[in-house]
């Protein structure tokens, strides 16, 4: 096994070699297009609502799901909560799609925003699982959710008979009315138990992987693509273990829609962003891109496009 997973890592980065020329082709092209668009005013709002819907089902119906407890409409709230413990091991068995969310009109609006496009350089069997390794992490990761998490650019259409989900820090779903909206995109548990559930039950499943994790959000920064590749083979082993396919994916354009502050290791700042990664599971980034206004600064993303290409390799 471990000389297979040698051998199978060494693909890994072998694919990414064989495909220089395509890589730099891509960022020429990124070079080639206009560095600002200004957005119409609805596609930056469906931008905005990405964030603020998990604001509001955090900080808004949470809140109030608990205080209709105390009121005459308690059973509404307790129904919903008797309905979570039975659910409860839902996100690790595959989670639930809603084909209805994925094709909310409000993503074609998010998609065109930057814009955001897939490149198909090979057809996916359905006869096949496949195992997704995502690079690079960005701040958002607006690509992979944008092309995997909704049917904006026609995954569907695309890749026929592939179901695919996006894997996530597993403790998003422990959270009442959140779990169940991300589940709805396909977006899946990182917990070693959910991917391996997927893997082996039917086939034409495609779970997709960000390999570098939340480490790669703190070093995104424009102009340059910091990759963490150290100690992540585990998701090589598990591709080995059901015979699943491996497609490395990487989204051009990722790490450049937000600018950040970068601070020294030693820093107290930087040592809080590493305190803050170990009780919440992310780093907080300081970032900032475009205002609301053409030529501002804020806290919308740059406008530039995002294009994810992938390749193919069985295991």
């Amino acid at each position: 096994m471990r000389s297979r997973l040698s051998e199978a890592s060494r693909g890994w980065c072998h694919l990414w070699l064989e495909h220089c020329s395509e890589i730099f082709t891509f960022l020429r092209l990124l070079g080639t297009m206009p560095y600002f668009k200004q957005p119409k005013h609805f596609q930056t709002l469906t931008v905005v609502q990405w964030p603020l819907s998990y604001i509001v089902l955090f900080w808004i119906l949470q809140p109030l799901f608990i205080y209709l407890l105390l009121t005459s409409l308690w059973l509404l709230p307790a129904l919903y909560f008797t309905w979570l413990f039975l659910d409860w091991k839902t996100p690790e068995r595959g989670g639930r799609r809603s084909a209805w969310v994925r094709n909310w009109c409000i993503w074609t609006h998010f998609r065109d925003y930057f814009p955001i496009t897939m490149l198909k350089t090979k057809d996916l069997s359905p006869k096949h699982n496949y195992l997704m390794g995502v690079h690079p992490h960005g701040i958002l990761t607006f690509g992979a959710f944008c092309n995997f998490c909704t049917e904006a650019t026609g995954f569907s259409k695309i890749f026929p008979g592939i179901t695919p989900h996006l894997a996530t820090l597993s403790w998003f779903f422990k959270i009442p009315l959140i779990r169940d909206y991300i589940m709805a995109k396909g977006v899946c548990s990182v917990s070693q138990s959910a991917i391996d559930h997927l893997l082996s039950h039917g086939t034409g499943n495609l779970v997709g992987i960000v390999v570098g994790g939340v480490g790669e959000a703190l070093q995104s920064v424009p102009n340059t693509t910091t990759l963490i590749l150290q100690k992540r083979k585990g998701f090589v082993r598990t591709a080995l273990q059901h015979g699943a396919h491996l497609v490395p994916t990487f989204s051009f354009g990722e790490t450049e829609i937000f600018d950040q502050v970068l601070f020294h290791k030693d820093s107290r700042m930087h040592k809080f962003q590493n305190c803050f990664r170990r009780i919440f599971g992310f780093y907080f980034c300081m970032i900032y891109g475009r205002g609301f206004r053409q030529g501002s600064t804020g806290i919308l993303p740059y406008p530039l496009p995002i294009i994810t290409v992938g390749e193919w390799k069985k295991m």
